[in-house]
């Protein structure tokens, strides 16, 4: 991603399910030091979230109409903020002038027409994509447990409803996406990027297990009990991986 745009003066970026801006703060470095990010969350409160981490991160930050405008390592950032159902509303972006759309974690909360209809309209404009963080079902915690197998997979298949999009892809995701690139003449490169957690994250872990648990439980609520306990036995692990697939794709 770094490569195909070195050279630019200046990029248009589109991150969708934006959050707290992680993708801005993650990739800003990695692009052209003039950008415009033109975040989109359906959630104002994480938008208002977004605006305040940004201002944090930046070394300098200041308002631009309704958005910002960040300095940060030699970077001029300006930002655009837009609350929006991505379910109803046009993806080619053609209305902001996307040169790369972004999304992190978001791609397996989706549903296959929904995400056949995103690469078919950025396809037509032919705007390269950067999909990270998609959950790929691989998790493990250390040392194993005797129920970790049956939560996992109990998980995938909480992974597999409905999020908002129609039946989500779940761990599927990463390997649709690339179909559905490759059928639209992209050309695409992918690889594993999972979380390797430790002592020094022991608060993502204890959310996660607790996450996993909560899941399994409503997939499979015969199990709740056993599966809340194996949250709570669990929750204290010294180290937990979980898998994730990204990919970069472009004409």
């Amino acid at each position: 991603m770094r490569a195909h745009f070195t050279g630019r003066a200046a990029l248009t970026v589109v991150d969708l399910g934006c959050g707290t801006g992680s993708n801005l703060r993650g990739l800003a470095a990695d692009l052209p030091r003039r950008q415009h990010w033109h975040l989109i969350d359906g959630d104002p409160a994480l938008l208002a979230r977004a605006r305040q981490c940004l201002a944090d991160w930046a070394e300098d930050a200041r308002p631009n109409g309704a958005g910002l405008s960040l300095k940060k390592n030699d970077c001029q950032i300006d930002v655009a903020f837009e609350c929006a159902d991505l379910t109803v509303r046009n993806l080619d972006f053609g209305d902001v002038g996307a040169d790369l759309v972004t999304a992190a974690a978001l791609f397996d909360l989706v549903s296959e027409p929904w995400l056949e209809r995103l690469v078919a309209q950025l396809a037509e404009g032919r705007i390269p994509l950067y999909a990270v963080l998609n959950y790929d079902g691989a998790a493990q915690w250390r040392p194993s447990d005797a129920l970790d197998e049956r939560v996992i997979a109990a998980f995938n298949r909480h992974q597999r409803g409905e999020k908002g999009f129609g039946p989500a892809l779940g761990p599927a995701a990463g390997e649709a996406l690339a179909h559905l690139l490759t059928q639209r003449g992209y050309k695409s490169c992918s690889g594993g990027s999972p979380w390797e957690l430790g002592p020094a994250h022991s608060d993502l872990i204890a959310a996660l297990t607790a996450g996993f648990a909560e899941a399994a439980g409503e997939i499979e609520p015969d199990h709740h009990m056993a599966y809340a306990q194996w949250g709570r036995s669990r929750a204290n692990a010294p180290a937990v991986t979980i898998g994730h697939q990204d990919i970069f794709a472009h004409s």
